[in-house]
């Protein structure tokens, strides 16, 4: 593990694989190449960042906690949008050559104190990271939501050849003209896509190079959001609900019970 002043990163590495993470802006994971090979955008958006505690859009940026209706600022369109969390700077708590732990307190805007952790895990042969959220109460308990939102390039190298992106789910959420869930379930449809997915067994997407790499997102998660119509990039996103979640389906954090998920990334060479 070095810590690159620079970029205000912390870089893990091992076998042929070298991952950045920067607690300056959201743990987000900035770099991650793979001999040699670039895997996620640079520029603008970039990397790999945290949702929470909620993923995706929140309808007008209301919420209920019970019988309590709360309003988060809206920053897409009429909709708050991807959480708190992944513009702050994290405080990380330890770190070695292959992994890091970092956290985030919640504040104003999210109405409950409470905490985000991210442990982040490279294999020992380099041949995979692991990704653990966990959203914790400091106090009353809350609805809640976690995961990731990476930026996959599109292509590795000049000239190569175009991602391809392989998976099977038992569903698709309807998308409304307001891009959120109409509540209704249909079946999965040829892409493009901007959509969230139920795979009840979990989400497994396979993300094929040709002829230069294939990376395997997997979690115990039970969605993910697809995304693939700009030209440089594709998002394959496990969360632990869909969007607009924070209303229809509620995961209530507690003292005795918080949320964690976690998803794997595993990749190999062709």
């Amino acid at each position: 593990m070095t810590i690159d002043d620079r970029e205000r990163g912390i870089r893990l590495r091992a076998g042929d694989a070298e991952l950045v993470v920067r607690p300056d802006q959201g743990a987000r994971l900035s770099s991650l190449t793979v001999g040699g090979l670039q895997l996620l955008r640079q520029g603008e958006r970039f990397g790999s960042f945290v949702m929470a505690p909620w993923c995706g859009r929140t309808r007008r940026g209301r919420f209920r906690n019970g019988a309590v209706e709360h309003q988060l600022p809206v920053d897409a369109g009429e909709h708050a949008i991807h959480g708190t969390v992944r513009r702050r700077a994290w405080t990380t708590a330890r770190a070695d050559e292959r992994s890091v732990a970092l956290y985030c307190d919640l504040i104003e805007p999210w109405p409950y104190p409470g905490r985000v952790t991210q442990l982040v895990e490279l294999a020992e042969d380099g041949g995979s990271v692991t990704l653990t959220l966990g959203v914790e109460t400091a106090g009353n308990s809350f609805p809640a939501q976690a995961g990731w939102h990476p930026w996959f390039l599109r292509q590795l190298t000049e000239g190569g050849r175009p991602v391809e992106i392989d998976f099977a789910a038992e569903w698709q959420e309807e998308r409304g003209e307001d891009h959120l869930p109409t509540g209704h379930r249909v079946a999965p449809k040829p892409g493009p896509w901007d959509d969230c997915f139920g795979m009840p067994d979990g989400v497994e997407v396979r993300l094929n190079w040709p002829e230069q790499l294939a990376l395997t997102v997997t979690s115990r998660a039970e969605w993910a959001v697809v995304y693939d119509e700009l030209p440089e990039a594709v998002c394959v996103e496990p969360q632990s609900g869909p969007p607009n979640g924070l209303n229809t389906h509620p995961r209530l954090v507690t003292e005795l019970e918080p949320l964690e998920v976690s998803t794997r990334w595993e990749w190999r060479l062709a």
